[in-house]
């Protein structure tokens, strides 16, 4: 008989595990709108840095091979291209295979033989994914920062 009492005296109370129950509901409600930022912010970084990279191929191939070489930006599928005359040597599906949005203030880029960018005006890619977001910006000069 004394064990039968121990048994009914180790369990918990309804009350014990809805308080138990709140108590992880909230501290999951603090936790999740931070984590899913930190996860946005990781995207976007990840995607500059393919953006940097393939603007700053684009450039060394138009250096290596002595010819213009120019720089597509997709916005719509968010896709970096790189091409010399009709060949595309280089194609990243950076939106795809990051989850974010690319949106530029140009459509293309050219690279000339010696590296300089041609154009009226910089370019800005500017890459989101909810609150998060990073502009890259390439230089007349060529240069990615």
């Amino acid at each position: 008989m004394g064990y039968c009492r121990r048994l009914r005296e180790a369990g918990y109370t309804v009350l014990e595990l809805v308080i138990v129950v709140t108590i992880g509901g909230l501290l999951l409600a603090i936790a999740v709108p931070r984590t899913t930022l930190v996860l946005d912010r990781i995207s976007v970084r990840s995607a500059a840095g393919d953006v940097r990279a393939t603007v700053s191929s684009a450039r060394s191939i138009a250096l290596a091979g002595y010819a213009g070489v120019a720089v597509h930006v997709d916005s719509e599928t968010g896709t970096l291209q790189v091409r010399r005359g009709p060949e595309t040597i280089l194609s990243r599906g950076i939106g795809h295979a990051h989850g974010v949005r690319i949106t530029s203030t140009r459509d293309s880029m050219t690279y000339d033989s010696r590296g300089l960018g041609r154009g009226a005006a910089n370019l800005s890619i500017v890459i989101r994914r909810r609150s998060a977001a990073e502009t890259v910006f390439v230089s007349r000069l060529g240069r990615v920062r």
